[in-house]
């Protein structure tokens, strides 16, 4: 199995914007569970504290092997709700690793 983990910093400056954004980026990759179905499970999770140089915004999702990753990106339905939430991040880093 893969795991795919990605943080996102959010480049809304003040707390409640960033909140906002937070949960419109976890509404817009939470839709993807039913609709890509190499998807086993996905998690967004939010920086509680909104600690300086913490990353605003994590996904944790798990794919049955690499290929399965691969299709997932290369999904409409994911494109489409990345292109939507990518506008509002300053910064993106990404691990994938066998589980």
């Amino acid at each position: 199995m893969i795991r795919h983990i990605v943080t996102f910093t959010l480049a809304a400056t003040s707390p409640e914007e960033r909140r906002e954004h937070a949960d419109f980026v976890a509404s817009q990759l939470t839709s993807l569970v039913g609709l890509v179905p190499e998807v086993l499970s996905l998690e967004v999770v939010h920086d509680v504290e909104q600690t300086a140089g913490n990353a605003h915004v994590a996904l944790i999702a798990d794919y049955d092997d690499q290929a399965a990753l691969d299709r997932y990106q290369a999904n409409p339905d994911h494109v489409r709700v990345s292109t939507s939430i990518k506008p509002l991040f300053s910064g993106r880093a990404a691990i994938d690793f066998e589980v």
